[in-house]
């Protein structure tokens, strides 16, 4: 078993963290793993490496078993880094019913993968996803961190577009 480096969090990075964990009691740190993971992902390009798992886990003082298993759990989160652009249409039952399947299947046309598939340029990874918290505006759908909600097949057109490389 190889050992893992530490990475220490940049300073920008723990702020974000720490606004996070005010919201919290002191002794429920967990309770921010998801927007901590969230933060870290952002701020180190998109890809949770086994390093800042760790450093998430030292930084939060919780178990790295427990920000692991968030981790590998909520779809929003990459473990490698297996394409430049990762988008996430959201089919839960409020975007079920706002025909999300119609537009995952527009963007998969378009694109020429599946769902959990990445374009042979590695631009693209397309994910299907439970819940964007987004059931307002369903359909929706997150590219690269960004939610974009009421859409239509126009409208992810013209998202898509906008990508640059």
């Amino acid at each position: 078993m190889t050992e893992v480096q530490v990475v220490d969090l940049s300073i920008q990075v723990k702020r974000e963290i720490n606004s996070w964990l005010r919201k919290f009691p002191e002794s429920a740190k967990q309770s921010a793993i998801i927007p901590t993971l969230t933060i870290v992902q952002q701020g180190y390009g998109g890809t949770l490496t086994a390093e800042l798992i760790t450093a998430v886990a030292n930084y939060l003082e919780v178990a790295e078993t427990l920000v692991y298993e968030v981790a590998t759990f909520y779809k929003m989160y990459t473990l490698n880094k297996p394409a430049k652009h990762k988008i996430y249409v959201c089919t839960n039952i409020s975007c079920m019913l706002c025909k999300a399947y119609d537009l995952a299947n527009h963007v998969k046309n378009k694109l020429g993968i599946e769902f959990g598939q990445v374009t042979g340029d590695g631009k693209f990874l397309l994910q299907e996803v439970e819940c964007l918290g987004a059931c307002d505006g369903a359909p929706a759908m997150m590219i690269d961190g960004k939610c974009y909600s009421n859409l239509t097949v126009e409208k992810v057109d013209c998202i898509l577009a906008k990508i640059k490389d």
